[in-house]
């Protein structure tokens, strides 16, 4: 009897440690190794030939490269045939004279607003189109600065740089044969403004352009995806300003194709050039000044809140 209530005793302990274990072990399926299953079919991606190259770091200079012409060519496009309706009645027939700038000293507010509306405006939609693909650049001057500051790798600039200048070159043939009026985009020196002045007037419209994009598009804040509009609006202002004197071009492309569709280059063709891309290192240590001032601005002002907490604390 003794034997039987023991062993009835230990009967539940016995069978609460099978039941532990039983959980603790991993639950296993065994299976077949004689048994014969179709294996699944493999996917088969179909390709067109000469395409594997999609599968590199190609493509997405490719797709940069491809959208900043596009860009380019509908930024320029517009900009360019504003131009075109706004000098309809402009008193320089032969093509020798045509261009942005007065040659006869005449001025009108009203072609010199429409000009830089065009500008302004054709800038800042496409940017916003364009942002989110390539940068929405356009423009040899703010390429260099990127690639000074390390945005873009240098294969890049290049890559994008050759678009800005091909697109140029389309947008102006594109308006060229596509209106039936004299082709009048070219960028000249107004008769009193000299070589000196015209590269200092022309740095530094294009060095708050420049400036604009670097602190509303490359600084990222709150309002980044407004920056078109200031960028937009930074072109305007500076084109109301530079239209006059040396046509405004704050481009280097923008000077380069008219130029090369027309086959006429003058003598001040240069000073858009240095002009712009001479600026892009003062530009580059303005901003970064800027951005050092406001991270010891930022800095300052929350040690000196840790300062009024702590004494907050201490006096209870």
């Amino acid at each position: 009897m003794a034997s039987e209530t023991e062993t009835d005793a230990e009967a539940p302990v016995a069978r609460k440690k099978k039941k532990k274990r039983s959980h603790q072990q991993p639950l296993t399926w065994n299976y077949d190794d004689n048994a014969t299953s179709p294996a699944p079919p493999q996917e088969v991606i179909m390709r067109l030939p000469y395409t594997e190259w999609m599968n590199s770091g190609i493509k997405e200079h490719f797709v940069a490269t491809l959208a900043e012409f596009v860009g380019t060519v509908m930024f320029l496009f517009f900009a360019f045939a504003g131009t075109q309706v706004a000098n309809i009645n402009a008193s320089n027939p032969s093509a020798a004279a045509a261009s942005t700038t007065p040659t006869t000293g005449e001025f009108s507010p009203m072609v010199l607003t429409y000009i830089a509306l065009s500008f302004g405006f054709s800038l800042m939609v496409n940017v916003w189109i364009f942002y989110r693909i390539s940068g929405g650049l356009f423009n040899p001057a703010v390429t260099l600065g990127m690639v000074m500051v390390k945005s873009l790798s240098y294969t890049r600039g290049v890559l994008l740089v050759c678009a800005q200048l091909t697109g140029s070159i389309f947008a102006s043939l594109i308006v060229k044969v596509l209106f039936p009026v004299n082709f009048n985009v070219r960028t000249t020196l107004s008769p009193g403004t000299s070589l000196v002045q015209g590269v200092f007037v022309e740095a530094l419209l294009t060095a708050e352009l420049v400036f604009a994009i670097f602190m509303l598009a490359k600084e990222k804040h709150r309002a980044t995806y407004l920056a078109p509009i200031g960028i937009g609006i930074a072109l305007f202002v500076a084109e109301l300003v530079g239209v006059y004197y040396t046509g405004g071009s704050l481009n280097p492309a923008r000077s380069f194709g008219p130029c090369v569709v027309t086959g006429i280059w003058d003598k001040e063709h240069w000073i858009y050039w240095l002009g712009k891309l001479g600026n892009s290192p003062l530009v580059i240590l303005r901003a970064q000044l800027t951005q050092t001032r406001s991270c010891l601005w930022r800095y300052r002002c929350c040690r000196l809140l840790q300062v009024h907490q702590g004494l907050r604390i201490r006096n209870g």
